[in-house]
């Protein structure tokens, strides 16, 4: 099968001139045919006979109308069936060559049994397939095809509801063109409004779309090459043939050394044998100064290898030819770094860096603020010249009140001992602890800060002085903190009558307040409020539970 298609192929794109010069406007053909009737129709298959008309709309699409005749057919019960099939096409050309047309079929068919009943009845359908045209000269061609048959709908009455039927064709066109031979200004067998390269040289062969080839490359085209293998690179004359202007062998193009005189052996290359050269460095051995030259190794003109980086590898064998003056390599000519910072051996005048250290030109670790500790261990890369620091290089500051806060940050630097306080230094006021949920429907517990430490004279809303530095504590870290807003909270213990322990409690809330305002705190951050004999922290029964209830509270506001 295999050399068949390549057959047809070559078949089909070799077309001779006499073809290409006509276009085949008009095609009437004779066919004989064989039909393979849809089984339900209960008929033997059928030869035939018929007849085509195609007339070309393009150079890739026909139209066409045929009628298939059948010779009559005698079926059981005295039947009789004689078919007529005629049908109506486009043929769409896949290939549409000089020599050979491939194409595709679809059209509408009708089908006419014009026997006796039951078999008395009309058919419509379409059609579809596809065949091949072999052109034995410009007017003449063989005709092959084969194409399905579908009747959606049949009219016959003996029970199938649709049709397929196959007919397969083999006949003789005859084909006519609408005028005179197509143009060919240059001769070439392809019209000049199909020809892609319309001024071809005479005698030079065309392919489909009118170009030449040059096959070997030579700049001879193929059909005028009078030698069309001849070898790449070697310069021809017109008719396509090679010289060997010296007649060494080896043709001139190729030749790299066309003036050898006569008679010397030559290599491929066409050049007489090269001089001795022992080490294969370029350098004739007579005059080779330095005759045992590594090989890859590039030499001077006297045939001594060159150390361009004096680094004691050879150029050409030195992976690394511009190492700097000094540095330590390895057997392919490329620096040395121990310690991998960058800095190559015999250059670093610290061998031993830590990975990761940056490092200077000589390759010591980088101190750029110089207090001794390198920037990639230094925590504070900026410390002021003369400034003692710690190993992380940050520098050493006081901590007077030992809260953990330097002094230099502390803005309540004398927080008492033990005291937990904020990033400023004060007092931590409010300290998220667990609390009992609330009862439904009261509001959130808020954070809230007893203080302790706080009195009044008895009886009154007056400090007493040991309350103030409590309270300066507190004004010290509400000041660090704008952002806090706060009741001033007053209780009393149940002792006494309920009107009088109310207005007592709010003027200590108020004396409170009024206290951290003269310390700086804003007043509108600020709410007093008392709440009398309420809120009991501890049992009124004891005079240890009545002093915990008499007390003054901070509460954090949203």
């Amino acid at each position: 099968m295999r050399k068949l298609a390549a057959v047809l192929v070559l078949f089909a794109l070799s077309g001779t001139r006499l073809a290409a010069q006509y276009e085949r406007r008009y095609e009437v053909g004779l066919f004989g045919a064989y039909t393979k009737y849809d089984k339900t129709f209960g008929l033997a298959d059928k030869p035939g006979g018929g007849v085509r008309f195609a007339y070309a709309l393009g150079p890739a699409l026909s139209l066409e109308v045929e009628a298939l005749f059948q010779s009559p057919q005698n079926l059981p019960a005295s039947a009789q069936i004689e078919p007529l099939i005629g049908s109506g096409s486009l043929l769409l050309y896949a290939l549409n060559a000089s020599r050979m047309s491939l194409y595709l079929i679809g059209g509408y068919s009708r089908l006419d049994f014009g026997g006796t009943s039951p078999y008395r009845f009309t058919d419509g359908g379409v059609h579809g397939g596809a065949g091949v045209k072999f052109f034995m000269s410009s007017r003449f061609a063989l005709r092959f095809e084969g194409r399905g048959i579908y009747t959606p709908t049949t009219n016959a009455t003996f029970g199938p509801k649709n049709a397929t039927h196959l007919v397969a064709s083999a006949g003789v066109s005859f084909f006519q063109s609408s005028g005179p031979p197509a143009a060919d200004a240059d001769h070439d067998g392809v019209p000049d409004k199909q020809d892609a390269c319309p001024d071809t040289p005479l005698g030079a062969t065309v392919d489909k779309r009118g170009c030449p080839s040059d096959s070997d490359g030579d700049g001879v085209l193929n059909g005028i090459d009078k030698c069309p293998d001849t070898p790449a690179g070697a310069t021809v004359d017109a008719t396509g043939c090679p010289h060997d202007s010296d007649g060494d062998g080896v043709l001139d193009g190729i030749d790299k050394c066309p003036d050898t005189p006569a008679g010397v052996k030559v290599d491929e290359k066409g050049c007489p044998p090269a001089p001795p050269d022992s080490d294969g460095d370029g350098v004739d051995d007579s005059i080779d100064k330095c005759p045992n030259t590594p090989a890859g190794a590039k030499v001077d003109p006297t045939g001594c290898p060159i150390d361009s980086d004096h680094d004691g590898v050879w150029d050409g064998l030195d992976k690394c030819p511009d190492t700097p003056p000094g540095a330590v390599v390895d057997t392919n000519g490329c620096p040395v770094d121990s310690d991998h910072d960058g800095v190559p051996d015999g250059i670093d005048k610290c061998p031993d860096t830590v990975a990761g250290t940056p490092v200077d030109a000589l390759g010591c670790p980088l101190d750029s603020d110089h207090d001794g500790v390198p920037d990639n261990l230094d925590k504070c890369p900026n410390t002021p010249p003369g400034t003692p620091v710690d190993a992380n290089g940050c520098p050493i500051e006081k901590d007077t009140d030992g809260d953990g806060v330097p002094d230099s940050r502390d803005r309540c630097p004398n927080t008492p001992k033990g005291s937990r306080v904020d990033q400023f230094g004060c007092l931590l006021l409010f300290e998220e602890h667990a609390v009992a949920p609330a009862a439904p429907g009261a509001p959130p517990p808020r954070p809230t800060l007893i203080l302790s430490g706080v009195n009044f004279q008895t009886g009154r809303s007056v400090l007493t002085t040991a309350s103030y530095a409590v309270l300066d504590q507190v004004a010290g870290s509400l000041v660090a903190n704008p952002e806090i807003r706060i009741e001033i909270a007053g209780y009393t213990d149940s002792v006494g009558r309920r009107y009088t322990n109310l207005r007592l409690s709010m003027a200590r809330a108020g004396a409170v307040r009024a206290y951290l305002a003269r310390k700086g705190v804003s007043p509108l951050r600020m709410q007093a409020r008392g709440y009398g004999a309420t809120g009991y922290i501890a049992p009124n029964a004891t005079a240890e539970g009545r002093a915990q209830n008499r007390r003054v509270e901070l509460h954090k506001l949203p």
